[in-house]
């Protein structure tokens, strides 16, 4: 059976384009809710296809693909995938992943719910709209919203919500991946590069994301309303990643 009909059987709409120009053809086109790219495609392969489509639109993306080298899993990360299957997969492992990337996209089973607006000195997070607005680079009056993939967002909430504690990697990927998560602690750190550089975070002197050394990440950022967390210190856990 084909991945299209893998989804089919599992109750989704499925739109299939045949190579890599007619899925950036579709994508604009159909507006989907998520992208599965095989990273094999003729005319344009997975990764490039990714690229093009993160010039313009935020939808979620998993790359299928036969490669197991785990430098070609962190291209994809890098280049903005929210979720990797490695072939051969199971129809059951296919839906589990699209359900769970659908399920951060969307917001969970709390999304329904009103979630207050974090403020932090230089940066907005609001869980509701899924938006991040940041300090103009050049200095000017105004934030500038920042466009992130669904899985960096959450990545970003998930620190925000509790400033000053230490997270895990391990920690991180139940709580944003999910623990049906199959793969390598270190996309952790890949998707922690990614959002430093989408916010104009300094991984050496870090205003927002910090790093403990051995342990992990946790969110630095001083709240607008409030004093730091008691012990946070930036700079004395900071280690470039």
């Amino acid at each position: 059976m084909t991945v299209r009909g893998y989804l089919e059987a599992d109750g989704f709409e499925v739109v299939e384009a045949p190579d890599g120009p007619a899925g950036l053809q579709a994508v604009t086109r159909d507006r989907p809710d998520l992208v599965v790219l095989d990273v094999m495609m003729p005319g344009l392969d997975g990764f490039q296809v990714l690229r093009r489509i993160r010039e313009t639109s935020p939808v979620p993306v998993i790359l299928l693909t036969a490669r197991g080298e785990e430098v070609d899993r962190l291209i994809g990360f890098t280049t903005g995938s929210d979720d990797y299957v490695v072939k051969p997969f199971s129809p059951r492992e296919l839906a589990l992943r699209v359900r769970a990337v659908l399920r951060r996209t969307d917001g969970g089973p709390e999304a329904a719910q009103t979630d207050a607006v974090l403020r932090f000195d230089g940066l907005t997070v609001d869980p509701d709209t899924r938006t991040v607005l940041v300090d103009s680079a050049d200095g000017s009056t105004g934030d500038r919203e920042v466009e992130l993939s669904a899985l960096d967002f959450d990545l970003l909430l998930a620190m925000a919500r509790t400033p000053g504690r230490v997270f895990t990697r391990r920690g991180l990927l139940a709580q944003v991946w999910g623990e049906d998560f199959f793969g390598d602690e270190r996309v952790v750190d890949v998707h922690i590069r990614t959002l430093r550089r989408a916010l104009g975070d300094d991984a050496s002197a870090p205003r927002l994301v910090g790093t403990v050394r051995t342990i992990g990440y946790r969110f630095v950022g001083r709240p607008v309303t409030g004093d730091a967390p008691p012990g946070r210190s930036p700079d004395s856990s900071a280690d470039p990643v």
